[in-house]
């Protein structure tokens, strides 16, 4: 499988992420049967912060931390988002975590 096919493949599990939910990169990994591909899962994100259709923000790493919020446009949007949708956010972590989290 190719990068372009991998990472397609991911943006298609993230767009079903309803919000106010969040998911993490390796449950991402294991929904594309790569389990030990989360950091890829990452790259995909990092590569398509052009494209608001993908929601990147719901992507947190696997203890509720915004890992990935430095790549967002702005310090802060990444919670913004989250918390636009009704995540709370304290210290960079997503409260109550596991009643946020989607399994896909």
């Amino acid at each position: 499988m190719s990068k372009t096919d991998f990472f397609t493949k991911v943006y298609k599990v993230v767009k079903t992420i309803p919000p106010g939910r969040v998911s993490t990169y390796g449950l991402i990994a294991n929904k594309l049967g790569t389990g030990l591909s989360a950091r890829t899962v990452g790259w995909a994100l990092n590569a398509c912060h052009n494209d608001s259709s993908i929601p990147a923000h719901r992507v947190v790493n696997r203890n509720g931390i915004l890992t990935g919020k430095h790549h967002f446009k702005g310090f802060e949007l990444m919670r913004q988002l989250l918390e636009n949708e009704g995540v709370k956010i304290d210290d960079d972590r997503v409260i109550d975590f596991e009643s946020k989290l989607w399994k896909p």
